[in-house]
């Protein structure tokens, strides 16, 4: 029985043996097709290329109606898509929050500019100026899934150990910590910092001294990804160049063959980009031109050396932006040699509009770049050593047919580029669907196969393959803020507040699909439509922490104040130096004088008053002098100035106003000089008294920052002439006593 029962026992478990074996089979044999799926999904996830350009406008690629070559960018929107309705924030770090992430620049921690933040909101949450705690960056997701990733170029979000890109998932890095920097050295582009702060893998760095960043950047990015041999795994390369932020820098040979394009100035430049988009299809052939900033002046009012300067910059401009074209072509054709061009997708775009500061024109900066060793003029701009900035004017033409530029939220300063190609990407497509920099962060992840919780922007995967038209409902309101400025997008229509000096701090209603250039203020006409928008954007200001703008905040101001601070601190021995120096001859003066008056009282006397009477006599040539130059170019007065004279009643209110104050003034004081008679001192010192008042008043109200220095040294110096004036005239004589 015993035997039996071990016999039927060893038979028992044979069939539970051969029982488990067969669901194992069916086991595997069901898994076998998913696990060779996954793994040839994985085999054939992407490579990522992401090209960041700073500071390009709409209309600055070939591609997209402009006029400077560009032919590795304008061969891959070819290939792929163009975005005619894309979107960044105006700034650059609160862009480069929100592409990094694919969250709200608020929720990232860069709400504003590290260098514009006022002191007000540098301990909330929103504006640290480095990513917050706890944030994945889009290459932290990649990582974890397994790809290669690389970053070379300006970072910007976070200063220091465990805020650089190597804390935040790269790989490899060789990144500038900065808004910008030179792009042939180490020397600094700003009086915010020492020297181009540049670190590679999260240790501070040197450059070699053959560097012009665009092409070191990519020899850095092709040194990363190497020819593919032996690595499986793909890779994220994320390159943000250094083109085309200022300072303007480019090798001759890429700026050369620009000499002659924009001699004839930013206004038909403008038309010639508008009509470029409307030949490309980006706009239809009705678009209205956005206005002109009040802050550019008539082409033809200015000199021309004035000209020759203006149009040698725009030729770097365009030289840079080439320049790196070139480079980045270089990086496609090593793709090409080791057989990685085909899977790699490549994402090109823009952190803002264009940059319209001109620090050259600044006479405190001028005198801070003379101490950093730079030089400009239009025979050596462009090279090392040289400064250079396309200013407003040249701004609005590359954001065509936009308003404005960067640091604004028009579209001049928001609508810039988006070009995505890649393998099974439909070729020559526009997608005119509108859409944010948030949205690029889920877009990769969601090509790359890798899954991520909710983010603030949405896939482009739909308008990319023809599944939808948009991936913003009618009723999906999208908001966004900067240092003040605001927009809120709804469907075809933008609520937006520009709260800077050039701009306008009231909500205005726009329908941006026929009217991208803002020309229509639709708020008055749509009252309900207004209201309710603004009520979205309140919601959005609450739900992502902006914070109030201060009264008078402007980002312009507070950078300027900061450079105010930064040069005056880096002159402090100069400074004292001279003040010293000043003292002691002003003391030594006075000295010597009083010896010479208890001498000889009258020849002093005499001597005090001639003296005194030639500088009231120079005071008053020099205000007749600018109120000639006034009523005879009051544009090339008002471009010198920075001052808006676009229309008839502006060049007449020009010359009647500060004409006429500067006539004026002169005037008396030249008949002070000549009849000796201080009485006539007293119109000329209340106008420039009042003069002073005003830029006082500006600067503590609405911040004229350092562009109102120079103008109010100047009008403090005049005033100290004429009051010794009055002091050292003889005074109006007494009228005899009435016998009446």
């Amino acid at each position: 029985m015993s035997g039996q029962v071990g016999v039927m026992g060893q038979g028992a478990s044979r069939r539970l043996i051969g029982l488990v074996c067969g669901l194992l089979a069916l086991t595997c044999a069901l898994l076998a097709p998913r696990a060779e799926a996954q793994a040839q999904a994985a085999a054939e996830r992407p490579n990522i290329v992401l090209i960041l350009v700073d500071d390009a406008g709409y209309t600055d690629f070939g591609a997209y109606g402009g006029e400077i070559a560009t032919p590795t960018i304008d061969a891959l929107a070819a290939r792929g898509a163009r975005f005619s309705n894309f979107h960044a924030t105006p700034m650059c770090a609160p862009s480069r929050a929100m592409l990094m992430t694919g969250l709200d620049s608020h929720m990232a921690g860069v709400a504003n500019l590290p260098e514009s933040t006022p002191p007000a909101h540098r301990d909330l949450p929103a504006y640290q100026g480095r990513l917050a705690q706890g944030v994945e960056t889009v290459a932290t997701r990649l990582k974890r899934a397994g790809y290669r990733t690389y970053m070379a170029g300006k970072w910007h979000l976070g200063h220091g150990p465990g805020d650089l890109p190597d804390a935040h998932g790269f790989d490899r890095s060789f990144a500038l910590d900065a808004t910008g920097g030179d792009n042939w050295d180490e020397r600094s582009y700003f009086p915010l910092y020492e020297r181009s702060p540049w670190f590679e893998d999260g240790k501070p760095a040197t450059l070699p001294t053959d560097f012009y960043s665009s092409e070191f950047l990519v020899d850095q990015m092709i040194g990363y990804i190497g020819d593919g041999s032996g690595q499986a795994a793909p890779f994220f390369a994320y390159l943000p160049f250094l083109a085309i932020h200022i300072p303007v820098q480019a090798p001759e040979a890429f700026v050369r063959k620009y000499e002659a394009t924009y001699r004839d100035g930013w206004t038909a430049q403008r038309e010639r980009r508008r009509q470029g988009a409307v030949r490309t299809g980006l706009i239809g052939a009705d678009t209205p031109m956005g206005p002109p900033p009040r802050n550019v002046a008539e082409w033809n009012a200015l000199s021309p050396e004035a000209q020759a300067l203006a149009a040698r910059s725009m030729a770097i401009n365009a030289g840079m932006l080439e320049a790196m074209d070139h480079h980045f072509g270089r990086l496609v054709d090593h793709l090409r040699a080791t057989g990685q061009y085909d899977n790699t997708l490549f994402v090109i775009l823009s952190d803002n509009g264009p940059e319209a500061g001109d620090p050259v024109a600044e006479p405190l900066f001028r005198l801070w770049l003379r101490r950093q060793g730079y030089e400009y003029g239009p025979d050596i701009m462009g090279g090392p050593g040289t400064y250079a900035a396309i200013g407003p004017g040249w701004a609005s033409a590359a954001a065509a047919p936009g308003a404005l530029y960067k640091f604004y939220t028009s579209e001049g300063g928001l609508r810039v580029p988006l070009i995505m190609a890649g393998p099974g990407m439909a070729e020559g497509q526009t997608v005119r669907a509108f859409s944010l920099i948030s949205d690029i962060a889920p877009t990769l992840l969601d090509l790359a196969g890798v899954d991520h919780p909710p983010l603030h922007g949405r896939s482009l995967r739909p308008v990319l393959t023809g599944e939808a038209e948009r991936i913003y409902g009618p009723d999906d309101p999208v908001g966004l803020e900067a240092a003040g400025d605001a927009a809120l997008f709804k469907g075809d229509y933008k609520l937006t507040r520009n709260a800077g000096i050039w701009g306008d701090p009231a909500w205005r209603l726009y329908d941006i699909v026929r009217d991208p250039g803002e020309t229509t203020d639709l708020a008055q006409a749509q009252p309900e439509r207004v209201a309710a928008m603004l009520a979205d954007y309140q919601a959005y200001a609450k739900a992502v922490g902006a914070a109030d703008i201060p009264e008078g905040f402007s980002a312009d101001r507070q950078i300027a104040l900061n450079l105010i601070a930064h040069i005056l601190a880096d002159f402090r021995g100069l400074l004292l130096t001279g003040l010293v120096i000043l003292v002691a001859v002003i003391g030594l003066a006075v000295f010597g004088w009083r010896r010479f008056a208890r001498r000889s009282p009258e020849r002093a006397g005499r001597l005090g008053r001639g003296i005194t009477r030639g500088l009231v006599g120079l005071v008053g040539l020099l205000m007749v002098a600018i109120a000639l130059r006034i009523w005879t170019a009051p544009q090339a007065f008002a471009a010198t100035l920075g001052l808006g004279a676009d229309s008839l009643l502006g060049v007449a209110s020009l010359r009647a106003d500060l004409g006429g104050f500067f006539g004026g003034g002169g005037i008396f004081a030249l008949l002070a000089a000549l009849r000796s008679d201080r009485r006539w001192l007293a119109p000329a010192m209340i106008l420039l008294g009042l003069a002073l008042t005003g830029r006082v008043i500006s600067l503590v109200a609405s911040g004229g920052g350092v562009p109102q220095i120079p103008p109010m040294i100047v009008e403090a110096l005049l005033i100290v002439i004429l009051a010794l004036g009055w002091r050292a005239l003889r005074p109006a004589p007494d009228r005899e006593p009435s016998l009446a």
